[in-house]
């Protein structure tokens, strides 16, 4: 062989080896790391509440983060934006009356597909009672489910969980499309014998734009195989101060998540040598509903998709001590011991779901994807049931360990590994029977 053309074809096999042979230390830097989750979380993001301009700051910096990285927009869209709409149906006026006696306004409150209504003992309203010995959850879940004109009539014992419900409905109520069937009245107070009703609903039905932040790296040999890393991007935005503060940073929920996709991104987009398909997406709206992954999980072939990370709250470490994270529905598939192989000679372990009384494998995103049979599993460290800044002004950069944070990356890009190559296929999930 030609001494020449011999070093030339040797060049570039070195160079892919030893861009093959980079491990997650060399290629996740901690200092970039820290650098996303500080911009996503600072104040200036107000909080990333959908439908904000906080979130429309967020949505724009990641589009930064993907085109920096190189990374190519989803099959059929011009950029990263999955764009879709939602339906919100906020209340302008509401008024009720029981026996005649007419219910103080604090205590009426509505959710209605239609613009208006009224009613006046209407032969098709069902009037319900919450009794005080009622579960309030199961009950309230039933009546939202029955698509029926509804009087409900609450219990005074449960006037906490009314008062949510109320504060909810008054910022407005989120759905995939309009249902003007849907009539609810709810009414605080002891009633033991209803003879008369009357209700009168004036509100606003509007379409609202929202969009999730995808991209991909396409797949060298198996391209029609999907393997998805997600986190969301929204937070709950401006809520009721403590000591002057308002924001909702939302810094380990889920900026922790959305840092972590977008250097998974960037680490596989060094490598270069996935087998499958890679997409990286950040999901909006999950705060109010998951109605983000609802839709991606709408625009992507099940069957095709092979397995979800998705990554919520890697912001502080486990109950099981650093170096350490868990997998959500860990028993439904062995997508679990499958990372666990690929982490084999290191220090970091992934546990089952050490919380299954939280039902945590269906609040997060992955939802959307198991629910149609996908081995979608969401990765987490968050010690749920003592975490004190959940929800609350104090989710910021401060309370992190950007050191679990970077370990936890690391991890899940080397566990990884096969399901990205296309040696493993973690076995399918039964899909949710509505």
């Amino acid at each position: 062989m030609n001494k020449k053309l011999s070093c030339i074809l040797f060049l570039p096999a070195f160079f892919c080896c030893r861009v093959f042979a980079q491990t997650p230390e060399q290629l996740i830097s901690k200092n970039d790391v820290e650098r996303i989750i500080k911009t996503l979380s600072a104040d200036d993001m107000q909080g990333r509440a959908t439908f904000t301009p906080g979130i429309e700051k967020a949505a724009k910096f990641i589009e930064s983060e993907y085109k920096i990285t190189g990374l190519q927009p989803l099959a059929g869209n011009k950029d990263y934006r999955q764009s879709f709409s939602m339906t919100k149906s906020t209340p302008i006026s509401v008024s009720a009356s029981v026996n005649n006696n007419i219910i103080p306004k604090e205590n009426v409150t509505a959710i209605s597909g239609a613009p208006t209504f009224t009613w006046g003992n209407d032969a098709d309203v069902e009037v319900v009672k919450i009794k005080a010995e009622d579960n309030f959850r199961t009950e309230y879940g039933k009546i939202l489910g029955s698509n029926k004109k509804t009087l409900v009539l609450v219990d005074p014992r449960f006037e906490a969980y009314f008062k949510r419900i109320a504060t909810r409905n008054a910022d407005g109520n989120i759905s995939r499309e309009t249902n003007p069937n849907q009539q609810i009245v709810f009414v605080l107070g002891d009633f033991t014998e209803v003879k008369a009703f009357a209700a009168s609903y004036t509100g606003k039905v509007e379409k609202l734009p929202l969009f999730n932040i995808a991209g991909m790296i396409p797949g060298k040999t198996k391209p029609d195989e999907y393997v998805v890393f997600s986190g969301h991007y929204d937070h709950l935005g401006i809520i009721k101060a403590v000591d002057g503060d308002s924001i909702a940073n939302g810094a380990d929920d889920d900026a922790s998540g959305t840092t972590a996709v977008i250097e998974l991104a960037k680490y596989y987009k060094k490598l270069n040598n996935n087998a499958r398909t890679l997409i990286f997406v950040a999901f909006t709206a999950e705060e109010i509903g998951e109605f983000g992954s609802a839709y991606f999980a709408t625009q992507i072939d099940p069957v095709k998709t092979v397995a979800m990370f998705n990554i919520e709250m890697i912001g502080k470490a486990s109950k099981f001590g650093p170096n350490s994270a868990f997998i959500t529905g860990f028993e439904r598939s062995d997508f679990g011991p499958i990372l666990q192989k690929n982490l084999e000679g290191t220090d970091f372990k992934f546990y089952p779901d050490p919380y299954p009384q939280q039902n945590l494998f269906y609040r997060s995103d992955n939802a959307s994807l198991a629910k149609v049979g996908v081995p979608a599993h969401t990765i987490s460290t968050d010690q749920i049931d003592t975490d004190k800044l959940y929800h609350s002004v104090k989710d910021e950069f401060s309370s992190l360990d950007v050191n679990n944070i970077t370990a936890t990356i690391r991890a899940i890009a080397l566990s990884s590994r096969s399901i990205v190559s296309g040696r493993d296929t973690p076995k399918r999930i039964p899909k949710l029977e509505e």
